[in-house]
């Protein structure tokens, strides 16, 4: 019989699965600075290299890294991985992504593209109920809604005229497309998963989506004049490979296994206020305080997010 006294064996379980979501939500925070970063820099290389070869790039770029790290630091030799179909349809959801983002850019604005985006942790809701059957709670969905709008004003730089003018054209349904894709990415993470090693789980992920992408950036990349492409460009795509590929896939990952999708996916809307924030460390500049409210919305329509239940 167990002793009155003592907490229940289970009690250390429940403290660990608590510091396990903790750290997720931490995983998140950190996924939207180094995505954030990304736009610095990304412009930059996309001003000198066209998207489609970018994309090639950095995934080719990802994958040697990611194998490399793997033969000589982690001596984890890659076995190939059962049920291998999983991963191709992961790459495919992301490569789409990629390939409708940039896409997309050549009908519409960033602007727009932005606004498409906050439609993504709603969509990652319905298909979380789709494959895990996970079901959102109803305080959830009202701070995602309200992180959403807060996102949508900060896109808008607080023009309530550029807002209204909002009109759903050829690219916006581009990107719709690519977005679709995204939010079924990261429930499919948790349900496709099958007690791999995070770095063996990754490889091949982004291994399956340069597959992917190689077949419609090759031309694009054997193109391209690397001895005219400045050095800034060049460290762009390391960041993009190393950082926005393979860090925040492997953060996402591990969020994904521990909370859900919706919460994991509402992250982004911390995207836009990151940027407003390292543009003005930067020295680029501050926006309107009307701007700076809606990314205060968006925080704290996210730590309300996070402190619900799920």
């Amino acid at each position: 019989m167990q002793d009155a006294s003592k907490p229940p064996r289970c009690a250390g379980n429940v403290h660990a699965i608590g510091r396990e979501k903790l750290t997720a939500h931490v995983a998140m925070l950190l996924f939207a600075v180094l995505i954030a970063g990304s736009f610095t820099l990304g412009k930059a290389a996309t001003a000198v290299m066209p998207g489609y070869a970018i994309n090639s790039l950095r995934y080719v770029l990802a994958v040697a890294v990611m194998a490399g790290a793997g033969l000589f630091l982690l001596k984890a030799p890659l076995a190939y991985p059962g049920r291998p179909w999983r991963f191709l349809i992961l790459g495919l959801l992301m490569a789409i992504y990629m390939s409708t983002m940039f896409k997309a850019l050549e009908f519409t604005s960033a602007v727009s593209t932005g606004a498409v985006f906050t439609m993504m942790p709603l969509l990652s809701a319905g298909f979380s109920w789709l494959f895990l059957r996970q079901t959102t709670r109803p305080g959830v969905l009202i701070s995602l809604v309200v992180a959403a709008a807060g996102a949508v004003w900060v896109v808008f730089r607080g023009d309530l005229g550029a807002l209204l003018a909002f009109d759903v054209g050829q690219g916006e349904l581009i990107y719709f497309v690519g977005v679709i894709c995204h939010a079924a990415y990261a429930p499919l993470l948790r349900k496709f998963n099958r007690g791999e090693a995070a770095y063996q789980f990754a490889f091949w992920a982004v291994a399956a989506t340069c597959l992917w992408l190689l077949p419609v950036g090759a031309p694009s990349l054997m193109a391209v004049d690397f001895a005219t492409v400045p050095a800034i460009a060049l460290i762009a795509i390391a960041y993009l490979a190393v950082v926005t590929t393979i860090i925040t896939f492997l953060l996402l990952q591990y969020a994904s296994l521990r909370l859900p999708s919706s919460k994991v996916l509402g992250y982004g809307y911390l995207t836009p206020s990151f940027i407003i924030l390292q543009q003005g460390l930067l020295g680029h500049g501050w926006v309107s305080a009307s701007v700076m409210a809606g990314a205060l919305a968006t925080a704290c329509g996210l730590l309300i997010m996070g402190l619900l239940p799920d």
